[in-house]
């Protein structure tokens, strides 16, 4: 029962923590939404470091390694340091003066204006509410499986589990876990809006990080008898070669996996962060420290990954050597597995927690996100006379759309489940390819309507398609390649540099086969 209490008492001081923070709202929808304009430099960055870190930068990237091996680190680690960082320099700074300058609260606020085009978020909003529940679905999947391991034994007479699988057994099934981690991360969302999210988001923030670096330690202790780093020389030689290179990964796809970071520009949820900043200079300690955060966090989850792949780890933890590679769900159970089998039920609770902190902090700003964005770019413009609502409406169409989306995603996480990294691959593609759409509003005067609304049909369309033919082939999802004959070869690529390529090229045509916009509207933009 230890880790199971430890958990417990975590996830109520969070929801205290979310609670408390609702004395301090204003009852304004702006104060809700943005949390009006107040978070300070480093609020922010713990908010955008910890919305970027989910379940699929733990879980996914130690079970990406397990059954991968280390190129995964730079496949995403790397190049998600410098391409994030690179993303709130060169489209959040601008983004937020506009927002401050004309209130804009989502994306699609900002779209309307810069396009001129009142319709575009019946486009927009089915597209980015759509990949956000995918996301979403992610963070729920890891979230059930940390709790189904972590309280492995803690309740035999309850939960009796599969006999020939003994984690299973007195456990808090995944359905049950995922339950549990939506309904504490509602509730604070729903108290605290905008400001709890920013200050549980900075609390769990502090705690993965602390909480990550002394799990990698501990568990590095307890491979061997010698000390923390003779054990990591010892069983890092044990790693057999196919998981310490990544020869396996052509030179088409390491450089096209490198497009996936570029999602983060497009992230409703970062947008909604970006906006929260109390002017442009709160940005500088985001863009200089977050890289060193991703190495903090990704490069001991993906040693912990391909450790577990060698003799020492599965003799200490037998669970991970019946954990199958091709079994969909079984890698999001190795960094679970593996810190529950090497640490003592007390420290394993407080690792756990640690886990799942880094999942909560980014289920919530998706939560509110999406809440935000059906009030204020579908409610608003198309249920009301005036298109304007009270801060009592505002907060509470906000509030229902939320909930909404907590139950259809969780209903969804019930379904087959997928490999979190795998999920988090395609969830990334999709906002990568609209890429282009926001790097063009910000730095290209001749974007036209055309243009933009045949960029997001095309990524719209190429998504689809690239993914429902990733579902019907062999393998994960994460693994699902584009093959382009050359000559008497083929070049590999992901998804989704075809997917950016369609996309651009739509945005280009269009904008060019089109007037352009009048000058009125394009210089609020381009003074």
């Amino acid at each position: 029962m230890t880790s199971a209490m430890v958990i417990a008492g975590y996830l109520g001081l969070l929801l205290t923590l979310g609670v408390t923070s609702n004395r301090l709202f204003s009852g304004s929808g702006k104060d809700f939404q943005l949390a009006t304009h107040s978070i300070g430099p480093f609020m922010l960055l713990m908010s955008l470091f910890g919305t970027t870190m989910t379940a699929f930068a733990l879980i996914g990237s130690t079970g990406e390694a397990w059954q991968n091996g280390i190129g995964v680190y730079g496949k995403m680690a790397s190049s998600s340091g410098i391409v994030h960082s690179l993303c709130f320099f060169l489209l959040g700074v601008k983004l937020w003066k506009f927002g401050h300058q004309y209130g804009y609260a989502t994306q699609i606020e900002f779209f309307r204006d810069r396009l001129d085009s009142p319709k575009i978020g019946l486009v927009l909003f089915p597209i980015l509410v759509s990949m956000v529940i995918v996301y979403l679905l992610a963070g729920i999947l890891g979230a059930g499986t940390v709790v189904n391991v972590f309280t492995s034994g803690a309740f035999p007479n309850i939960f009796t589990g599969d006999p020939a699988v003994p984690p299973s057994v007195g456990a808090i099934p995944n359905w049950l876990g995922s339950l549990i981690i939506c309904a504490v991360v509602l509730i604070y969302v729903f108290f605290g809006g905008m400001r709890g999210t920013a200050w549980a988001n900075t609390f769990q923030t502090l705690a993965f990080l602390i909480l990550g670096l002394i799990t990698f330690f501990v568990i590095a202790r307890s491979l061997g008898a010698g000390s923390v780093l003779e054990n990591m020389r010892e069983v890092s030689a044990q790693v057999q070669d196919r998981w310490t290179t990544r020869a396996g990964v052509s030179k088409s796809v390491f450089l096209t996996y490198m497009l996936i970071p570029l999602s983060v520009g497009m992230f409703p949820h970062i947008f909604q962060h970006w906006l929260t900043a109390k002017d442009a200079n709160t940005f500088k300690l985001s863009v200089i420290v977050h890289p060193i955060f991703i190495l903090l966090v990704w490069g001991p989850c993906i040693m912990l990954g391909i450790w577990a792949t060698t003799d020492t780890a599965q003799t200490l933890v037998p669970a991970l050597a019946r954990l199958n590679h091709n079994a969909p769900g079984d890698q999001n159970k190795v960094l679970p597995i593996l810190v529950k089998g090497l640490s003592g039920e007390l420290l394993g609770g407080f690792l756990a927690a640690g886990v799942l902190a880094a999942i909560m902090s980014s289920l919530d700003s998706q939560f509110l996100c999406v809440g935000t964005m059906f009030t204020n770019d579908i409610a608003k413009p198309y249920f009301t006379k005036d298109g304007k609502l009270t801060d009592q409406q505002t907060v509470f169409l906000t509030r229902t759309f939320i909930i909404l989306v907590v139950v259809v995603t969780y209903c969804l996480s019930l379904l087959d489940p997928k490999a979190v990294f795998g999920l988090g691959v395609w969830c990334f593609s999709g906002f990568s390819s609209l890429f282009p759409l926001i790097f063009a509003s910000l730095y290209w005067r001749r974007l036209t309507r055309l243009g933009a609304y045949a960029s997001i049909i095309a990524a719209g369309g190429a998504w689809c398609w690239y993914f429902w033919q990733a579902l019907q082939a062999d393998g994960p999802l994460s693994e699902y390649l584009i093959k382009i004959p050359m000559g008497t070869t083929e070049v590999e690529i992901m998804p989704v540099a075809a997917m950016i390529v369609v996309s651009t090229l739509a945005l280009v045509a269009g904008s060019l086969a089109s007037k352009p916009l009048p000058q009125q509207t394009v210089g609020k933009f381009f003074p």
